[in-house]
């Protein structure tokens, strides 16, 4: 793909704090998206709200803003920097999302910021379940069955459906679960410590604790 020429400044959006399922991966793949996109003569201005990065070094970035990851914040870097394109897909779930969110603010539009590389029309759909699930349905390809619950009655109506189907079919119900196949109840084995004492009332007690002390008498 040859180099454009129509954009000289990208604001770069980072990954945001390291947690699980978003980790360092994206911290290197930031950094490295950084140094190559300076490397061939772009602007590069990056947001990340985690200093403890490599991406958040100077030597990363033209520019480095520690701030918060949310709309407001990176709005305000948007007007200040007029970068002529964002690229939020190094940035991991955060980035998507947060790219989804500027998108929808229109602030975008307003100061004609392209987004590189996944069109906000993939991440869509690749984000919402339902238009994910129409998507494979197009593609002719095999998903679980599925449907969206918003509250707990919906959920519920679905699996009474689909346990019905299933038992009109002879088929074994996977909602239905055995009775004995339900975890039992957890007792506690460990006796609590008066109980762990010897009791008056058993004559061999006493005995057996005086011959213990005899025989660790030095």
């Amino acid at each position: 793909m040859p180099k454009r020429t129509d954009i000289h400044k990208i604001l770069v959006i980072g990954s945001g704090p390291i947690i699980i399922g978003q980790a360092a991966e994206f911290d290197y793949s930031g950094t490295q998206a950084c140094l190559a996109l300076r490397e061939e003569g772009y602007e590069v201005v990056l947001v990340n709200s985690n200093p403890a990065t490599i991406m958040t070094d100077k030597e990363i970035a033209d520019k480095v803003y520690i701030e918060p990851l949310t709309t407001e914040f990176v709005s305000q870097i948007l007007r200040k920097e007029l970068p002529d394109a964002i690229l939020p897909t190094i940035g991991g779930q955060i980035g998507l999302n947060l790219a989804m969110e500027l998108a929808n603010s229109g602030i975008l539009d307003e100061l004609h910021i392209e987004l590189l590389g996944t069109k906000l029309s993939a991440i869509d759909q690749a984000e919402d379940r339902e238009l994910f699930k129409n998507l494979m349905q197009k593609l002719h390809q095999p998903i679980p069955e599925s449907a969206i619950a918003h509250n707990f009655d919906e959920a519920k109506a679905f699996a009474e459906k689909k346990s019905a189907i299933r038992s009109s079919s002879g088929r074994p119900s996977p909602w239905a679960v055995p009775v004995a196949a339900l975890p039992k109840p957890r007792t506690s084995c460990v006796p609590s410590r008066k109980m762990a004492q010897p009791q008056p009332s058993d004559p061999g007690a006493g005995r057996a604790v005086d011959r213990r002390l005899q025989g660790n008498r030095i």
